[in-house]
């Protein structure tokens, strides 16, 4: 089966694409991401996984356009439903280029950390499988985040230390309700 994969950084690619080969899928990744901010931060997450995708023998679909304006025309005002609205964006994009492409699936490597919203994306990606007639192929990876921290060590790559959104980042430095911060310093 042809699959293409939606890759947010080249660590959490670590896990999914060798789980996935082993499976015996055709394997194509794309980076499409236009929620990360600032573009300085884009910019090294898509050279991580353009590097992991190089050292791994990766094909990818190559889209180097940063089209921040979709994700925040799509948040501004929502910023509660914020995952919802990226996660659409990001997904329905993929399922597109997957339409396109001829692929037999679309998958995720979102699905690959404990820190995303699994139901969210599961039915996101089954909603745009039904728009455009590419199946979602539903994998949980989360047994494997561990195994994505060590592998993205060992080869180097870049790892980020926040989801990619501004929301993201800033909620990693506030402090939470116990007066502690959200990277484990107290306040």
């Amino acid at each position: 089966m042809k699959l293409l994969l939606h890759v947010c950084c080249g660590p959490c690619a670590t896990y999914p694409v060798p789980f996935l080969r082993e499976k015996g899928f055709e394997l194509w990744g794309y980076f499409y991401n236009p929620n990360i901010h600032p573009f300085t931060e884009y910019a090294k997450r898509r050279e991580s996984f353009y590097r992991y995708a190089e050292l791994d023998k990766l094909m990818i679909i190559k889209n180097d356009e940063y089209s921040f304006e979709d994700y925040w025309q799509r948040v501004s005002f929502r910023e509660g439903r914020r995952c919802f609205f990226c996660y659409h964006l990001r997904l329905e994009q993929t399922a597109r280029i997957a339409r396109r492409g001829k692929f037999e699936g679309f998958s995720t490597t979102l699905l690959v950390s404990p820190f995303q919203k699994h139901d969210l994306i599961r039915e996101t990606g089954e909603s745009m499988a039904d728009k455009y007639g590419v199946p979602f192929v539903y994998f949980d990876f989360r047994e494997g985040f561990k195994e994505t921290v060590a592998r993205s060590r060992a080869l180097g790559l870049y790892r980020q230390q926040y989801c990619g959104c501004l929301f993201s980042e800033v909620e990693r430095f506030q402090p939470s309700k116990k007066g502690d911060f959200a990277d484990g310093r107290n306040g």
